[in-house]
């Protein structure tokens, strides 16, 4: 999660996101390839909690961040109860969750 917070393209898609029916314009000069439009609808629960966390982790005054919703957004549909998951499991069903919501 850490590592998604500092993925500034993913911060700026999820703050769109955020808000209703937004088209958002991607640009990777680092990719040489054309900017691409996408429309986006009303995020849902697992985008905008997951938009939540990554903006409290970017609060410079915040000191301890827990991920509660998150994490209850997560063991909603997929991990139940807490048992140790692998982070590979975790990341690839928050990034195919997230883009499940679009």
């Amino acid at each position: 999660l850490q590592n998604l917070s500092q993925t500034p393209v993913l911060r700026e898609l999820l703050k769109e996101a955020k808000m209703l029916d937004t088209t958002v314009k991607i640009e990777s000069p680092e990719l040489s390839m054309e900017p691409q439009l996408i429309k986006l609808d009303q995020p849902g629960p697992l985008t905008l909690a997951m938009y939540q966390f990554l903006t409290e982790m970017q609060e410079t005054k915040k000191g301890v961040v827990t991920p509660k919703e998150l994490f209850a957004q997560v063991c909603k549909n997929r991990f139940k109860g807490y048992q140790q998951q692998d982070s590979q499991e975790l990341l690839r069903y928050l990034l195919d969750g997230m883009r499940a919501e679009e």
